[in-house]
């Protein structure tokens, strides 16, 4: 069985990734080994068997994919939530950007915000 353990996204500086993932989302630092100048940077939510790599965008190529998606308001993951609408406010009043507020989108309501990092992150709540 193949399993999903590790997936990553590409940050464009992996302290303020980790600041604002921790900080501001409340996930949880896993792994901070320094790999020359850069670091193997995890974190986890909620699941410690399930990691989230904040990569350095210092690839070109890399770099160039996350512009095109933030520019064409494609979000790079999608975080699922309990109460997308108390997690919209909580995240506002911790000065997080939305480019979607949550809206009703079929069986989910979703919302977007910018991660400070160069990413857009979706959040959904399945509609019950």
């Amino acid at each position: 069985m193949i399993k999903i353990k590790l997936t990553s996204i590409m940050v464009d500086d992996q302290s303020k990734a980790l600041a604002f993932y921790t900080d501001v989302l409340g996930f949880a630092k896993k792994h901070d080994i320094p790999m020359g100048e850069y670091r193997w940077l995890t974190v986890t939510s909620g699941r410690d068997d399930l990691e989230l790599s904040l990569e350095p965008n210092a690839n070109p190529a890399g770099k160039a994919f996350q512009t095109a998606m933030f520019e064409q308001g494609i979000p790079i993951t999608a975080f699922e939530c309990d109460d997308i609408e108390a997690e919209h406010v909580r995240l506002a009043k911790l000065g997080v950007a939305f480019t979607k507020k949550p809206t009703a989108m079929g069986p989910v309501t979703i919302a977007m915000f910018a991660d400070t990092c160069g990413n857009l992150i979706q959040l959904y709540q399945p509609t019950r």
